[in-house]
């Protein structure tokens, strides 16, 4: 499929400058850029590729002045990056929707309803009492059991799992291997020394504009939901413990771990690596760094990191410290000798 200019600046809100007729079927890097690409310079140390670029097309800031001759048609708008990447989902979305089909292959429950739109492919299994919404598409070899409930423009990737009662929202993208649903880590001590399960009989709720990575796991609560709200977005390789609540738009990088009835504030940022304990509340608009181990509550628009994790100031302050350790110990070992002699 092609776009110009002009379509391709209606919907990112820009202005053509140069061809407004030049056409693009494909996107690239700007210093990869080929003829019929579509690219964008958003870092500046990728200026100079812009004078060689052969992409047709490339986004660039309104306030971008050149300083030599270029080939390419440029649009302006107020943020190429974000620009681009709206054109990226455009793109995915024309590129992989599927014609509306139900494969011979998969096992659709007699109780299970189908809305308008949805795409099933081979090997699929959807349980009894389930609902799926409008223009949903349920990938090859995903497991959905018993009244699921998922609303429309959902995407559910190849392999993963949804377990028993769960709840997804709409326009969620689950990906590869996800399990969301399985039995929380709940175990009782018993007299023998050994460990009795704590039957978990609660679901998993998610909220619209969901998104989550392959291989992230999300356990059912032991009662009521474990709950993940409108617009956050979940990494690769995450553990979402039982009875965990995330707030709307909180974003989680890859390898965190939250262990049970830890509830997690609105619009934070949580790197890579961290582990955060159980029954803690962590405010609204914190940023943790990754590597960071959270054993206790956070208020909101905190900035911290390390382990455990304090201000983030503080630690890179005290880094400077640490980094020097030896440095100070010979200082005091000589400033001791000195005192010794006199």
């Amino acid at each position: 499929m092609k776009f110009n200019a002009t379509q391709i600046a209606e919907l990112v809100s820009g202005t053509v400058d140069g061809d407004p007729k030049a056409e693009v079927s494909k996107l690239s890097k700007i210093e990869e850029g080929t003829k019929g690409s579509l690219s964008f310079l958003a870092n500046p140390k990728y200026t100079p590729f812009l004078y060689s670029t052969a992409a047709t097309i490339t986004l660039v800031s309104d306030d971008f002045v050149a300083e030599k001759d270029y080939k390419t048609t440029l649009v302006r708008v107020a943020d190429p990056y974000e620009a681009f990447s709206k054109l990226l989902n455009h793109y995915n979305k024309i590129k992989h929707v599927p014609t509306p089909s139900v494969s011979e292959k998969a096992f659709v429950s007699e109780d299970a309803s189908c809305s308008d739109g949805v795409s099933i492919g081979d090997n699929a299994h959807i349980g009894a009492h389930t609902t799926i919404g409008k223009n949903c598409v349920i990938q090859p070899q995903v497991f959905i059991g018993e009244n699921v409930t998922i609303g429309d423009n959902t995407i559910i990737h190849v392999g993963a799992r949804i377990i028993d009662d769960t709840v997804i929202g709409s326009d969620c993208v689950i990906q590869n291997n996800a399990v969301i649903g399985a039995d929380g880590f709940g175990w009782a001590p018993n007299e023998s020394g050994s460990y009795d399960k704590v039957p978990q009989t609660g679901n998993v709720v998610l909220g619209n504009h969901v998104d989550i990575g392959a291989n992230t796991t999300i356990d059912r609560a032991t009662l009521g939901s474990t709950r993940i709200g409108d617009g956050v977005k979940l990494d690769n390789l995450i553990q979402i413990g039982h009875n965990v609540e995330i707030g709307a738009h909180t974003v989680i990088a890859a390898q965190t771990g939250i262990a049970g009835s830890t509830k997690i504030g609105t619009h934070c940022q949580i790197g890579g690596q961290v582990g955060i304990s159980g029954h803690l509340t962590i405010g609204n608009r914190v940023g943790i760094q990754a590597k960071s181990g959270i054993l206790k509550n956070i208020k909101d628009d905190s900035k911290i990191m390390g382990y455990p994790a304090f201000d983030y100031t503080a630690f890179n302050k005290s880094y400077v410290h640490f980094r020097n350790l030896h440095t100070h110990i010979t200082d005091l070992q000589s400033l001791k000798k000195k005192l010794n002699h006199d």
